[in-house]
């Protein structure tokens, strides 16, 4: 029952928000001034997937378009786009999770590595309609493979490490969550 007081969930909800921060700012640092043959994942991407799946109320939607849209501003993509694809990609993420309580991890990481597929493709295609430049798509490629890997580390981290779990069968009672 203590994992859904109200002070640990706003507790929670403020930890992915500095986390998501402290992510963009080290995206950010100028580490190496030459251009990469390779892309990293997108650890925003995972965090967000990671966390909605396992504690939804972690995770509200407002933070996610927000933190995302700041994503976009800050790495100089179209704003908005990705948020949006980010938010959709976000939602059906949440309902499978409802729906797939006693879905392995494995299953979690297809459904994953499915919804980051769609975004990246439907990214690329809106992009490419609306006649914008883009990265070569080998880069996408690489950044979108990278992240689908990654994905497993960041949610062994975030159980792991953060704590974020998810809700037992008696805490969805006392939520009034239904099963």
């Amino acid at each position: 029952m203590a994992s859904t007081a109200p002070s640990r969930i706003w507790g929670m909800r403020m930890a992915f928000l500095g986390i998501c921060l402290l992510i963009i700012f080290f995206h950010l640092l100028p580490l190496d001034t030459l251009p990469r043959r390779w892309a990293p994942p997108d650890l925003l991407l995972c965090l967000v997937f990671s966390w909605s799946v396992r504690r939804p109320d972690f995770v509200p939607v407002a933070s996610v378009a927000g933190i995302m849209l700041l994503g976009d501003l800050l790495f100089h993509r179209p704003p908005g786009l990705l948020a949006l694809l980010v938010v959709i990609g976000n939602e059906y993420m949440r309902r499978q999770s409802g729906h797939s309580r006693d879905l392995s991890f494995m299953g979690e990481w297809v459904t994953a590595a499915a919804t980051i597929t769609v975004i990246t493709i439907a990214n690329r295609l809106v992009l490419g309609a609306t006649g914008v430049q883009q990265a070569a798509l080998g880069l996408i490629l690489i950044q979108m493979i990278m992240t689908v890997f990654a994905y497993p580390l960041v949610a062994l981290v975030s159980q792991n490490l953060l704590g974020v779990r998810r809700l037992a069968p008696s805490d969805l009672d006392a939520m009034g969550v239904p099963r």
